[in-house]
């Protein structure tokens, strides 16, 4: 990999990922936007699927790592690289001879980041899984959905990316950061069970205290709540509040006109069905544009439920330059940023 002239806080840290789906592929994204170089090596004939953060990477190459010609080439490239990152399944590195214990004698500085759903080791550390199954096992897809019905999956982003690729990047920040002084590489193992187990942390200390519950028609930030849901307009279209305090479903009433006995008893769940089928008569009564001129940019806790290709066209996000488009597709700006 030559010398790179990309600006970021890791400007100069080289990363090579080894091909994958999903969290992998996002978590060289993440490390790419923030200065690192990148080289993807591809499988030949790819693995089925498009790589959509391709134009954060610097450059690919196509190696078959199953055979000893193309094992050497990626020993080769990993000792001249701080960072790999690989998603396959536990053990499948070692038998192809470029487990952590190889990697780490070619490059002593190595950060060997493996993401996996399940966990390097457990009894379901070799089985097949998706988010689903991660999120399912750890509690959070079963406080989302409506009482009565299936839980509903919402997308891939709180396993793959919220519990996967985002603590994955971090841990390879941190690991970086610990080799300064150590002048040692680690392995980084980030397991999607472990990522969502610790976003829960939220519920899992206020549910036994009685501060919050996940039970669907209880739970108020599920959407059993009134004031924190989602309501549909007059035209078909849909619009989100999120008026959690007492001051802000306030102000939510009041501008929307609504009845000010709604305003006591905000947190009592007996009065919620009722209030939501009151507040769903009233946003039914406009247009999502109509709602949007009266309580977007105030203090209600308000937004319309934008379509991916809607919020491309959002005033406040074009004016953040949220988005770059690149030929047919919009690219999100680096974040965080510095």
């Amino acid at each position: 990999m030559a010398g790179s002239c990309r600006q970021g806080p890791l400007a100069g840290v080289r990363v090579v990922e080894l091909a994958g789906i999903g969290p992998g592929p996002h978590a060289a994204m993440l490390l790419a936007n923030l200065g690192a170089e990148v080289l993807r090596i591809d499988r030949p004939g790819g693995n089925g699927y498009p790589n959509p953060v391709v134009d954060s990477v610097l450059s690919s190459v196509t190696v078959d790592i199953r055979t000893e010609a193309g094992r050497e080439r990626c020993l080769d490239v990993i000792e001249a690289v701080d960072v790999l990152i690989e998603g396959n399944r536990p053990g499948v590195m070692e038998r192809l001879g470029l487990g952590p214990d190889v990697a780490l004698e070619r490059n002593p500085r190595l950060i060997y980041g493996r993401m996996t759903g399940w966990g390097q080791r457990g009894p379901l550390a070799h089985s097949a899984g998706h988010d689903i199954n991660y999120i399912a096992l750890t509690g959070a897809l079963d406080a989302i959905g409506r009482p009565g019905e299936t839980a509903q999956p919402p997308l891939n982003l709180v396993g793959d990316f919220g519990g996967g690729s985002m603590l994955l990047a971090l841990g390879i920040v941190a690991a970086l950061w610990e080799r300064e002084r150590s002048g040692q590489g680690q392995v980084i193992d980030a397991a999607i069970v472990d990522g969502v187990a610790s976003l829960m942390t939220f519920f899992a200390g206020l549910v036994p205290g009685g501060f919050a519950s996940l039970a669907r028609d209880a739970n108020f930030l599920g959407g059993a709540a009134p004031f924190y849901r989602c309501y549909c307009c007059a035209d078909g279209k849909e619009i989100a509040v999120g008026a959690i305090e007492p001051k802000f479903y306030a102000e939510l009433l009041d501008r929307i006109g609504a009845d000010d006995a709604l305003k006591a008893d905000q947190h009592v769940v007996a009065t919620w069905p009722a209030r939501s089928q009151e507040l769903a008569r009233i946003f039914a009564t406009r247009p999502r544009d109509a709602w949007c001129a009266l309580l977007e940019g105030t203090d209600a806790c308000f937004a319309p439920v934008l379509t991916l290709e809607e919020s491309f066209e959002h005033p406040h996000l074009r004016q953040r330059e949220l988005y770059t488009r690149r030929g047919d597709a919009h690219h999100a700006t680096a974040a965080p940023r510095i």
